[in-house]
């Protein structure tokens, strides 16, 4: 797995190919069940498919962001992989990017609106 910092609380994670996708997320997610003190940027350019493993640690994943009030963006994925979450029925649970710059645009603008609302 490659993480890679983009700015401040902001990662971008690689995922490697299955059958390491899933060890990793598994990683990830265990560590942002501790303490997610960070959006997430999942980069999905080499994974060509996910295991049903996968798309359920993507969930708990999902679920930890958003009880730390974070956000995890999913970018470059594939055409087939998106319709495996269509097919699934989980398309509404993510947010989808082009890419990684679509992805750090999306997390940006969720934090201004953020601060506009608390303000």
């Amino acid at each position: 797995m490659t993480m890679e910092v983009l700015s401040d609380n902001i990662v971008s994670i690689e995922l490697p190919p299955e059958p390491r996708a899933r060890q990793e997320l598994a990683d990830i997610a265990e560590e942002c069940s501790n303490k997610c003190d960070y959006d997430i940027i999942v980069d999905f350019t080499y994974p060509e498919v996910l295991t049903s493993s996968s798309i359920s640690t993507l969930i708990i994943l999902r679920s930890c962001c958003e009880k730390a009030g974070r956000k995890l963006v999913l970018c470059n994925v594939r055409v087939i992989t998106r319709c495996i979450f269509d097919v699934a029925g989980i398309t509404s649970l993510f947010e989808f990017a082009k890419d990684k710059d679509d992805a750090l645009r999306i997390i940006k603008e969720a934090r201004r609106n953020q601060l506009n609302t608390n303000n």
